[in-house]
């Protein structure tokens, strides 16, 4: 028994040894060695440490008051909301950090006489012009914040810091370090100078942009103008949009390249375009009856027209108006909606018209007379066409005459020559050869009174 309890305790040993984990081995089930622990301390701090170098890779640099504005502006683009309200704070604290330096030279300065004082004020302005600088970037941060929808008390509270320190900078300050800080900005090439300068090229920007904008409609005009079947309201009227459209085009190139952010423009302009729409309704009535006039044109500039109870010579149609001048010189608005909205006559659509006039005899004279009378007087008239031929019809036996009407063709610029004078003259041709043109009259007899045998003519 002795010989076989030797090699079962063996096999029995080496069993137990590839069978137990490592840790029951040494230490026993559940139970931790100092070796353990230390390895499961080193682990649990490696990682801590790698997810702190991910994190600081990841925002590494972008707290660095060198780093360039651009720059920055671009690597703030993939921040979430947490990140940037941690590196607002960063920015805050070289903001404080900056104003703490301005405020130790100022104090300095105050204290100092002569060069020294001197010295110290350019040295002052440098780290006025550095925390400049930091400003900015620290403003970039806080847009870039409020743009994703940061928390809005932590943003005001980011804004109020920066104005507070402006604000309060300020107050402090004696009256000489006022006036010395008011004439260094004036003269410093990022302060007065650069404003100067910017302002300049603000003017100088609009000026030229008028120019080209008049250069481009002038040269528009001239292009439409070769276009066939296109009315001259139409051609002001594309002349006059490319027009505001270079000076839309232009404005926004000039803006953007002073480095303002135009996209609030466009959403301001789309939030406000239903309310002007709304209170424009009459006038973007007005818009739609201009442009239904220049594409369809019943008339042009120059013509003689009759619209909304209105006759005279057209002189320009606007987006929103027409302008006619009455034969008296009187100018008269007509709102678009009013002219397409009733009848148009376009008297002078046509280069001929027809003169229509109407003569009388009296029923003793000669219809033949009157007739070869009238064609005289029409054959010699050098305004009146021979093609087509006049009209003198006997058309209506009248009250008190026989009536002839007389229909002449002209050049419409003759039509009221040709009235005229055909009207004068008949009147002395017909005074010449006896034939009379007869005025209303009425007879009148008196029943009963014996004095009366005859008949008493009464003129209406």
């Amino acid at each position: 028994m002795h010989r076989l309890s030797l090699p079962f305790v063996l096999f029995l040993t080496l069993f137990l040894a590839l069978a137990l984990p490592a840790g029951a081995q040494t230490g026993g089930a559940g139970t931790d060695t100092p070796s353990a622990t230390s390895a499961n301390e080193d682990s649990s701090s490696a990682s801590e440490e790698q997810a702190n170098a991910t994190e600081l890779a990841y925002l590494a640099g972008l707290d660095d008051p060198s780093i360039p504005l651009e720059e920055l502006r671009l690597r703030l683009v993939p921040l979430t909301v947490e990140e940037l309200t941690t590196l607002a704070d960063v920015w805050q604290a070289n903001a404080r950090d900056a104003t703490l330096a301005v405020v130790e030279r100022n104090l300095e300065l105050r204290q100092a006489d002569g060069d020294a004082a001197d010295a110290l004020q350019a040295a002052r302005d440098d780290l006025v012009e550095a925390r400049g600088e930091i400003f900015e970037k620290y403003g970039a941060v806080v847009t870039s914040l409020d743009a994703k929808g940061g928390d809005p008390a932590v943003i005001e509270s980011l804004i109020t810091y920066r104005t507070a320190i402006s604000v309060e900078e300020t107050a402090t300050l004696e009256p000489r370090e006022i006036v010395v800080n008011v004439l260094a900005w004036l003269v410093s090439p990022d302060g007065g100078i650069e404003l100067a300068l910017r302002i300049a090229v603000v003017i100088g920007s609009l000026l030229g942009l008028l120019i080209v904008a008049k250069i481009v409609r002038a040269w528009s005009r001239r292009m439409f103008k070769r276009v066939p079947n296109l009315s001259k309201l139409l051609q002001g009227f594309l002349a006059m949009v490319v027009y505001w459209l270079v000076i839309a085009v232009g404005l926004m190139i000039v803006l953007a390249a002073m480095g303002v952010n135009i996209t609030p423009f466009f959403a301001l302009l789309g939030g406000a375009s239903f309310i002007v729409a709304f209170a424009m309704q009459d006038t973007l009535g007005n818009l739609a009856a201009g442009l239904m006039i220049m594409i369809n044109r019943p008339f042009d500039e120059g013509d003689y027209v009759t619209v909304a109870g209105v006759g005279g010579t057209v002189q320009k149609v606007s987006v929103v108006s027409t302008t006619v001048t009455t034969p008296d010189n009187q100018f008269i608005v007509i709102p678009n909606s009013k002219v397409w909205g009733d009848v148009i006559i376009n008297t002078t659509a046509s280069d001929t018209r027809r003169v229509d006039l109407v003569f009388g005899i009296g029923y003793e004279d000669s219809i033949e007379e009157a007739q070869e009378t009238l064609e005289n007087v029409l054959a010699m008239h050098p305004k009146v066409m021979k093609d087509p031929a006049p009209v003198i019809r006997v058309n209506e036996l009248g009250a008190s005459s026989v009536n002839f009407i007389v229909r002449p063709w002209v050049r419409a610029e003759d039509y009221w020559d040709v009235y005229w004078d055909l009207t004068r003259q008949v009147k002395e041709v017909f005074d010449e050869r006896g034939l009379t043109i007869p005025f209303p009259q009425t007879e009148m007899r008196i029943k009963g009174d014996p004095k009366s045998g005859g008949t008493f003519a009464q003129k209406d």
